[in-house]
């Protein structure tokens, strides 16, 4: 795997900081790393800050972590004012145009792309764990048939690592690539087997003559036919989707799956924290958010009285434009709305695609949200086009997922590499009770229940 360096660049630079409550003066180095020259101060450098010389010395407080890097990484390189994303310097562009998602997971790990040899033994060794064992599938039937599918996930993939005990060998590099062909191999199969419990419809096994994707399709969607062919268009489509939805930096999923990952567990309670994160609204759920407005717009006649009450401030948020990253046009949404006039062409319009449109149209021309940079992201393509493919809304999440494990896997084990990195315990700001005596309140500590109350 590429690495970053173990030590961090030398400082050419300091910050001079001087504390009004003592007078003291300290000195902060300021590096300078990375192609693109981000430049930082390491938050320990505040712990020489003191009054007292047995203080424990100042904190800096970073709600959300809104100014705080986390790690050093080698894998996402994100510039929001811009409009870039490249995974390992390749941009996304390039990537989705020309790469296959099992070539760009291959990048994402092991920082380069494969030759051909290299492909051949990735995507032999990946679809030769593609089946998962038949426990799997009985613990997945156990669920009420009207469980969601992202929790259905999130359990059997935690429960994937009592079938992999060797999986807590996290510093054999044999073991962790077992581990990440395992849940590359197998989490489509459970996502396909979790929508078709979902469905009622019994469980298709996977067709390991089928590419990655064609693979899934035919798990998700074959029904009485002896082999499963599907839509040349929604392959590529989800091809497409899944490259741009591999990694994103140091996101609230990825966050969890370094900071799960750090306590040493196996990579596959790790990635289930990861999704457990995803399944969030704030994180995976914003383009089920898109549908569920469009829905309450109902009619595209409907679409202008609904912009002015988002301008107004009185009506609804506008979902699926704008994003907290990118400050100009999101980089995947200018390839998802490629992909979505190509699925569309194949489903043909109806009034929701209608509405969508018309709200793109106006977003795009009306200087109230040129002015805010309110551009489509890729949130508000990529419902409409698994809507388009016939996904359920509550699989959008899922399919999101599916995709992300690469980007999980290949950050899971810069981490475990990374010899700077320890198992993370933030810090807090205290603002409780100082200390106080205990005052017996109770007359009974030990009361029984009333029989009355028990509850059967």
């Amino acid at each position: 795997m590429s690495q970053p360096s173990s030590a961090p660049a030398a400082a050419a630079d300091t910050l001079e900081l001087r504390d009004s409550r003592t007078g003291s003066t300290y000195s902060a180095a300021v590096r300078t790393e990375g192609p693109e020259g981000d430049t930082y101060m390491r938050a320990m450098d505040l712990r020489a800050v003191k009054r007292e010389p047995d203080e424990f010395g100042l904190l800096s407080y970073d709600p959300a972590f809104m100014n705080t890097a986390s790690c050093r990484s080698a894998i996402t390189f994100i510039d929001g004012d811009k409009g870039i994303l490249r995974y390992r310097g390749y941009p996304i562009e390039q990537l989705a145009e020309n790469a296959t998602f099992l070539e760009v997971a291959y990048l994402l790990r092991n920082g380069e792309l494969p030759d051909q040899k290299q492909y051949d033994a990735w995507v032999h060794d990946i679809t030769y764990h593609t089946y998962v064992h038949e426990n799997i599938r009985k613990f997945l039937e156990g669920f009420r048939y009207d469980a969601h599918p992202m929790s259905m996930l999130c359990s059997a993939t935690a429960a994937l690592s009592s079938f992999y005990p060797e999986a807590r060998d996290i510093h054999d590099p044999q073991q962790r690539y077992i581990s990440t062909i395992r849940l590359l191999a197998k989490l489509p199969t459970i996502a396909a087997f979790a929508y078709r419990h979902v469905k009622g419809l019994p469980f298709i096994y996977p067709d390991n003559d089928l590419s990655y994707t064609e693979n899934f399709l035919s798990m998700v969607a074959r029904m009485s036919e002896p082999k499963y062919e599907a839509n040349p268009v929604f392959v590529k489509a989800l091809e497409v989707l899944f490259i741009l939805h591999a990694d994103h930096e140091q996101n609230c999923s990825t966050n969890a799956v370094r900071a799960v990952g750090s306590s040493h567990v196996d990579p596959f309670s790790a990635v289930a924290a990861g999704i457990a994160a995803l399944f969030g609204p704030l994180h995976g759920g914003a383009n089920e958010a898109v549908l569920r407005m469009i829905t309450e717009i109902g009619d595209v006649k409907n679409v202008p009285a609904f912009i002015e009450g988002v301008k107004s401030g009185k009506g609804e948020r506008l979902m699926g434009f704008g994003h907290r990253v990118y400050k100009s046009y999101d980089p995947r949404a200018r390839i998802v709305k490629k992909l979505a006039d190509e699925v569309f062409a194949q489903v043909g319009m109806d009034k929701d695609l209608e509405i969508a449109l018309e709200l793109e149209r106006i977003a795009l021309s009306d200087d109230y949200f040129i002015a805010r940079k309110l551009y489509p992201n890729v949130d508000f393509y990529t419902g409409l086009i698994y809507r388009s493919m016939a996904f359920p809304t509550d699989f959008f999440t899922v399919l999101f997922a599916v995709a992300r494990v690469s980007g999980w896997l290949a950050q899971w084990e810069e981490m475990i590499l990374d010899k700077e990195q320890k198992i993370a315990r933030p810090r807090q700001i205290y603002i409780g009770h100082g200390e106080r005596e205990y005052v017996n309140p109770l007359s009974d500590k030990f009361p029984r229940a009333r029989k009355d109350s028990i509850r059967k």
